[in-house]
């Protein structure tokens, strides 16, 4: 296991608690301010996934990943783990399991979330929210 695989084995960690206490301002931490992500709808501002968290039209209850590479190059790193997530959307709950992308920029010494590209795990049953 190299270095950045456990760094950001912690990071992602870290930002999983943050996204189950369900703390927009603390999942906002984690991600750049042009955050992104990519979906089976397309790309979408990550802006509106935190406005989502802090009106609670979004939440979670559970989060947890195994990450499966970290590479970085410089100041970018792309990072890829299968996430398994669950809560509640417009009041519908939902289950995700899924692969995730993460191109990570360092920012103010900081490493930063830019683009999230989700992809449903092939076989698993689930809502996507």
């Amino acid at each position: 296991m190299t270095d950045s695989h456990s760094f950001f084995d912690r990071l992602l960690s870290e930002w999983d608690e943050a996204i189950v206490a369900n703390d927009a301002d603390r999942i906002a931490a984690y991600a750049h301010p042009d955050w992104q992500f990519v979906g089976a709808d397309g790309p979408s501002p990550g802006n509106g996934f935190l406005d989502a968290v802090r009106t609670g039209q979004v939440s979670h209850d559970a989060m947890r990943h195994e990450l499966f590479s970290a590479v970085e190059v410089g100041d970018v790193a792309v990072v890829v783990a299968r996430n398994v997530n669950s809560g509640e959307y417009q009041g519908q709950a939902f289950q995700n399991d899924e692969w995730t992308s993460d191109v990570f920029v360092i920012r103010e010494g900081r490493w930063q979330c830019l683009l999230t590209h989700l992809t449903a795990v092939r076989g698993v049953s689930g809502d996507t929210a």
